[in-house]
């Protein structure tokens, strides 16, 4: 092909300024062929070699291995996907399970905590309570069309607390694993930061944190905001999908939206699906039916409760009432096991499990629960680094066959077991999944694999349901649909070897699945709005989303393919 004529290169519709605008970035990619560097007008603006995919991820992974910490190569990778977005995702779809731990948990926690001091670049939105009122006009700066948002004020980041704006990161890293994993396109995402002020004194009296200095927003502020937010946002989006994410108490949003607008809470629905779809695979393997299963759970926050109801729901399709399901549960708080009569006044969250059986006795503790209950399952969402401690493990394993234990929560730091220790104190016997990622093990000549229970493996899918079905709402059913579909997405080989979740490896196979899975569930129950894919059958169900999600593997042959378009068209005059 000849080098394009100074007509076709004026037909490019903007010039370089145009690709320094987030998310847009991609045209200074090195295995841009010459013509296309041409027609981009980025000729000249990068070395002159077009280089293969495989020479540019070897620079990429000496450039990385040479950071000496987490942090450093976090911003290594942050500075690649803003720099070249395609190459970035090229390079994650062929190492996910290696990057993903260092653009999300555990590292993007010591993000967030250091973001206004190791800010550089704009990523996203920052609005603002002074921008109350004018909240439509602010969105209308962003450039791009949007398919999905991940919102967050940043007053519960992980298990780290309040960071005010510092949070960002995880709006940001999230939307990296929704494009990464479920193909939604890099410029259609919208990393969303409110900054309603902040409880933490430090940050205000930090002269480096870049929010605003003032005392958190009432609730009822706050619900105010989020009213004019959700307004302007489908107002100047129609059909966008909305994640909340990392809300101190997450409840109130999504009861007063999951039925007005396409959104979700993953602290919420996404948690507890995951653990649901790793749980039914554990009850499976565990050779206990669901009425004998025992549930402790350590951690009674909203998340914890959150997962609760998840597997209440599953108890229930199993053949238990309601009442028999939620029976199966016991809640560990700071004050012990919870109960009608400990003296104290519930949260109101946490009255559906309140147990009234105690006869009179208080559990302070989690080794008397442990031993007053004699539970089959160990749920950690606790934050508590190493509660579930070498006696309780062991305890677990006298107990149960095949205990099941889930120290849940993120970051690793303060998971409440190493997945080598449930290993060692269960002599083998433990059914495993954890929040954070371990490393695997070798233990009496075998090689055990922990499983994961990262949102990653459905909120993907939920998003991209959501979003190629043009859901009205993203209901609960479409939550255990995701669960469901997950549960069912393992390899003969993965079953075999008594995986809960499948390899990480294969996440864009197992989105597909998850993403079917949530779009039959909405045509169920009529809250789509594409309706010629209710004529699919599955299979080509499956094809159209996978023909559908971003490749960034395709977007040179995607240039190449508009170039020689235009040059055709040209050749014609």
């Amino acid at each position: 092909m000849g080098a394009p004529s100074a007509n076709i290169q004026q037909a490019h519709p903007s010039g370089p300024s145009r690709h320094f605008v987030p998310n847009s970035s991609g045209d200074f990619d090195t295995s841009n062929t010459l013509e296309a560097r041409k027609y981009l007008r980025t000729y000249g603006l990068t070395p002159p070699t077009v280089e293969s995919f495989e020479t540019q991820a070897e620079r990429c992974l000496a450039i990385l291995h040479s950071k000496q910490t987490p942090i450093d190569k976090y911003q290594y990778l942050t500075h690649l996907r803003a720099s070249n977005v395609h190459l970035f995702y090229r390079l994650l779809a062929d190492y996910v399970k290696e990057l993903t731990p260092l653009i999300y948990t555990p590292t993007v926690g010591e993000a967030c905590q250091k973001w206004s001091h190791i800010y550089t670049q704009p990523e996203g939105m920052y609005l603002s309570y002074a921008d109350k009122g004018h909240l439509h006009s602010v969105i209308q700066n962003w450039p791009h069309n949007v398919e999905i948002t991940v919102v967050t004020d940043g007053s519960r980041i992980l298990g780290l607390g309040d960071l005010g704006i510092n949070g960002m990161g995880i709006p940001v890293g999230k939307l990296a694993l929704y494009t990464a994993c479920a193909g939604i396109r890099p410029d259609c995402t919208l990393p969303l930061m409110l900054d309603l002020g902040t409880s933490n004194q430090a940050l205000i009296e930090d002269p480096l944190y870049m929010g605003s200095r003032r005392p958190k927003v009432s609730a009822e502020e706050e619900a105010e905001f989020l009213d004019e937010l959700m307004a302007a946002l489908t107002e100047r989006w129609p059909g966008i999908v909305i994640q909340y994410e990392d809300f101190k108490n997450p409840f109130p949003s999504l009861q007063r939206y999951q039925s007005t607008y396409t959104m979700f809470n993953d602290d919420i629905q996404g948690t507890g699906a995951v653990i649901l779809a790793g749980f039914i695979n554990a009850v499976k393997q565990s050779g206990t039916l669901a009425k004998d299963q025992r549930a402790v759970f350590l951690g009674a926050g909203s998340a914890g409760v959150g997962v609760a109801k998840q597997l209440v729901e599953f108890f229930i399709r199993e053949g238990l009432t309601e009442d028999q399901a939620r029976r199966c549960f016991w809640l560990v708080d700071s004050k012990g096991l919870v109960t009608n009569d400990r003296g104290d006044k519930l949260a109101e969250h946490k009255v559906y499990f309140s147990r009234d059986d105690n006869e009179g006795k208080q559990y302070e503790s989690l080794d008397e629960v442990v031993e007053y209950v004699k539970p089959t399952i160990l749920m950690g969402l606790s934050t508590i680094g190493g509660a579930f401690t070498p006696k309780i493990l062991s305890r677990m394993a006298e107990l149960n066959d095949r205990p099941v234990v889930f120290p849940l929560s993120n970051p690793s730091s303060q998971s409440e077991c190493t997945f080598e220790d449930a290993i060692k104190y269960t002599k083998g016997k433990c059914l495993f999944a954890s929040g954070s990622p371990f490393p695997k093990l070798e233990y009496e000549g075998r090689t055990l694999e922990p499983g994961q229970g990262n949102n990653m493996y459905v909120f993907p899918g939920i998003g991209l349901g959501a979003i190629l079905s043009k859901a009205v709402n993203v209901t609960q059913g479409m939550i255990y649909a995701s669960a469901e579909a997950l549960s069912t997405s393992l390899t003969k080989e993965e079953v075999a070897q008594n995986w809960l979740y499948p390899d990480v490896s294969r996440i864009r196979e197992v989105s597909v699945v998850v993403t079917a899975g949530v779009i039959r569930q909405a045509q169920k129950e009529g809250v789509d709005r594409e309706l010629h894919l209710r004529n699919l059958n599955d299979e080509e169900l499956d094809a159209y989303i996978r023909s559908r999600m971003y490749d960034p593997f395709k977007e040179r042959d995607r240039v190449d393919d508009e170039l020689a378009q235009i040059t055709g068209q040209v050749s014609k005059l």
